[in-house]
C-alpha cells in the first residue's frame, strides 16, 4: 500500500514538473551486514575459534615423535599464549580494528601463517628429512606482509611477533629459537619494506629482501648448512639450499601481490596502491565534472591538496583523503549553475524561494550517493559523500528566509497581508541529511571543504587572515556538533588547523601587480624626460 502511495505522488510531482518520474538509487547500508559486523557476539566467536583451533593445531603436532615427550607443556604453552594474543590485541588494537571481517581476517592470518609452518614440520618430518629444511621452505614474511598492506604497520609487527611465538612451539627443541628468531627478523623485514606501500612491485621487493634475510640469518645460526645421513656437504648443495630460501621469499612476494587484490574485496579494504588506481582524472565522472562543473571541479583539486597535506600531518590516510575530496561534490554535476563557483552573471536563485534553494543546495549530497553507487565507486568514497556537510545548517538561505518572514510580518503590521500568509521557517527544513563525520578522513574533508570555500571570499590575503578563517569554521563546526562522531582529538585539530593555513598561504599568496602595457609607455616616457 505505501508503494501504491509512493507512484501515486511522484505521478502528481511529475505533472506539476516537480519530478522526473525517476526514482533516485537508492543507498542504505545492508543491516544484516552492519548488524554481524558490529557484532560482540561474532567477535568473540572469532576469539574463542582461534583458540580451539590453536590448541587442535599443537595437538596434532604433539602427535609426532618430536614432541612425544612434552605434549602437555606444548598444549599448556599455547592456550597461555594465546590468551595473551587475544588480550593484547584487544587492549592495544581494538579500535584500529572495529568490524569483525577485518578481525577474521587478522586472526585468520595468525593462524594460516602458524598452519604453514606446521605443516613444513609435518612434511619434513615424514620423508625423514632433517627439520632444517622446514625452517628454509617457510614463507615467515608471508601474514606479517599482507597484514602490513591491508591492516597497517603496527598489525603488521603484532602478527610478525605472535605467529613466530606460536610456531617456535611447532619445531624441535634445539630449533625452536632459531625458528623464533628466523621468523620475526624476516616477518619485521616484510613489514619495513611494505610500509606506505604505493606500487605494486614494492612486494616483490619486499619478498626478495625478506628471502636474503632469512639467508643470512639461517647461516648465521648454523641453520644451513645442512648435513645429509652421511654427514657430507657438497658445494652445490649449499648453492640450493640458498636458492630455496630466496625462491620461498620471491614466491612470497608473487603471492601477496596477486592475492591483494581478492583479499581487497573480500574484506572490504582499500590500500594505497588501489588508491592511487582510484585517483586517475579521466574517470567518466570526473571528466563530467571538468566539463559540465568546471568551477566545482576546480574547487574539488584545491580541497584535494588541503586534505591530503592535513592527512599527512596527522597520520591519516592521505591517499584516501585526496580521491574523495575529488568526488565528494559530484553531485553538484546535475545542477551546476545552482553553485556559485560554477555560475556566471546569471544567478538561478534570483527566481527561487529560499526554502527551494535550500532544497536544491541540499540535493547535491544525496545526488552524489546516487551518482557513486550507479558508478561503484568505494564504499569509503561514497561514506564521505554523506557525510561531508553532515547535518549543517544552509546558513545564506536560512538567513534569508527569516528575513523574508521579518519582511511578512511588517506588512502584516500595516494591513497589506494576512497573518496566515505569513510563511513558517523551521532550521530543520535547511539542514543537511547527515549523518556527520565518522571518520578522521572524512572529518579533514569536511573542513578542507568549508575552509576552501570561504577562502575564495578572501580580499587581501594574509596569514593572521587565514588563521582567523580557519579558527572560525573549525570552532562553529564544534559547536554545531558536526564533529560529535569524529575521532579527530583537539591535538589532531590544531596540527590540522596550522597544516591548513601554510598550505592557503603558499596557494593564495600574492603577487605583484606588473604595469599594463600603457602604463609601461607612459613610465618609459617620463624617465626619457628626467634623463
Amino acid at each position: 500500500m505505501a508503494s501504491l502511495m509512493d507512484i501515486i505522488k511522484r505521478w502528481k510531482l511529475e505533472q506539476k514538473g516537480l519530478s522526473s518520474g525517476k526514482k533516485r538509487k537508492q543507498h542504505e547500508e545492508d543491516t544484516l551486514v552492519y548488524n554481524l559486523d558490529n557484532s560482540l557476539l561474532i567477535r568473540t566467536g572469532i576469539f574463542v575459534a582461534f583458540l580451539i583451533a590453536s590448541l587442535l593445531l599443537t595437538l596434532q603436532m604433539t602427535s609426532l615423535e618430536l614432541y612425544a615427550q612434552t605434549p602437555h607443556i606444548k598444549l599448556t604453552s599455547t592456550l597461555l599464549l594465546s590468551l595473551v594474543i587475544v588480550t593484547v590485541f584487544t587492549l592495544n588494537h581494538r579500535e584500529k580494528i572495529p568490524q569483525s571481517r577485518l578481525l577474521a581476517l587478522t586472526f585468520g592470518g595468525l593462524f594460516i601463517q602458524v598452519l604453514l609452518a606446521s605443516i613444513a614440520v609435518s612434511v619434513i618430518n615424514k620423508n625423514g628429512l632433517s627439520a632444517n629444511y622446514a625452517i628454509i621452505v617457510t614463507p615467515f614474511a608471508l601474514i606479517p606482509m599482507i597484514h602490513s598492506v591491508l591492516l597497517g604497520r603496527w598489525l603488521g609487527i603484532f602478527s610478525t611477533i605472535f605467529s613466530a611465538l606460536l610456531i617456535e612451539f611447532h619445531f624441535p627443541s634445539h630449533l625452536a629459537d632459531k625458528a623464533l628468531v628466523i621468523a620475526m627478523l624476516t616477518g619485521l623485514t616484510g613489514v619495513y619494506l611494505t610500509r606506505g606501500l604505493v606500487k605494486r612491485r614494492q612486494i616483490l621487493n619486499a619478498g626478495f629482501f625478506s628471502g636474503l634475510v632469512t639467508l643470512i640469518t639461517a647461516w648465521s645460526l648454523e641453520v644451513l648448512p645442512i648435513e645429509d645421513t652421511t654427514g657430507f656437504i657438497e658445494k652445490g648443495d649449499m648453492l640450493v639450499h640458498s636458492l630455496i630460501i630466496v625462491g620461498v621469499g620471491l614466491f612470497t612476494g608473487l603471492f601477496v601481490g596477486g592475492v591483494l587484490p581478492a583479499l581487497e574485496g573480500l574484506f572490504r579494504v582499500t590500500t594505497n596502491m588501489s588508491w592511487l588506481e582510484l585517483s586517475d582524472l579521466n574517470h567518466k565522472l570526473l571528466r563530467r565534472m571538468q566539463l559540465e562543473a568546471p568551477g566545482t571541479f576546480q574547487h574539488s583539486m584545491v580541497v584535494a591538496t588541503l586534505a591530503e597535506a592535513a592527512a599527512e600531518s596527522i597520520g591519516a590516510n592521505a591517499h584516501m583523503c585526496r580521491v574523495a575530496s575529488y568526488y565528494h561534490d559530484i553531485g553538484k554535476i546535475d545542477k551546476p549553475e545552482y553553485f556559485i563557483e560554477n555560475q556566471g552573471e546569471l544567478n538561478p536563485h534570483d527566481n527561487l524561494t529560499p526554502n527551494m534553494s535550500a532544497l536544491v543546495i541540499i540535493a547535491h549530497v544525496k545526488d552524489g550517493i546516487d551518482l557513486a553507487v550507479r558508478h561503484k565507486l568505494n564504499q569509503a568514497i561514497i561514506n564521505v559523500i554523506k557525510e561531508h556537510h553532515g547535518n549543517s545548517l544552509v546558513y545564506y538561505f536560512y538567513r534569508k528566509a527569516l528575513e523574508n518572514r521579518e519582511l511578512a510580518l511588517e506588512e502584516v503590521e500595516k494591513g497589506n497581508l494576512n497573518e496566515e500568509d505569513v510563511p513558517e521557517v523551521s532550521a530543520k527544513g535547511f539542514r543537511y541529511p547527515g549523518p556527520g563525520p565518522r571518520t578522521k578522513e572524512s572529518g579533514i574533508i569536511c573542513l578542507a571543504d568549508s575552509i576552501e570555500s570561504a577562502s575564495r571570499s578572501m580580499k587581501k590575503v594574509t596569514l593572521s587572515k587565514i588563521q582567523t578563517v580557519i579558527d572560525d569554521i573549525v570552532n562553529n563546526k564544534i559547536k554545531d556538533g558536526q564533529l560529535d562522531n569524529c575521532p579527530l582529538s583537539f591535538q589532531e585539530l590544531k596540527t590540522i588547523k596550522e597544516t591548513f593555513a601554510k598550505t592557503l598561504r603558499s596557494m593564495l599568496h600574492t603577487r605583484i601587480d606588473y604595469p599594463k602595457e600603457g602604463d609601461r609607455e607612459t613610465a618609459t616616457g617620463s624617465e626619457k624626460k628626467k634623463s
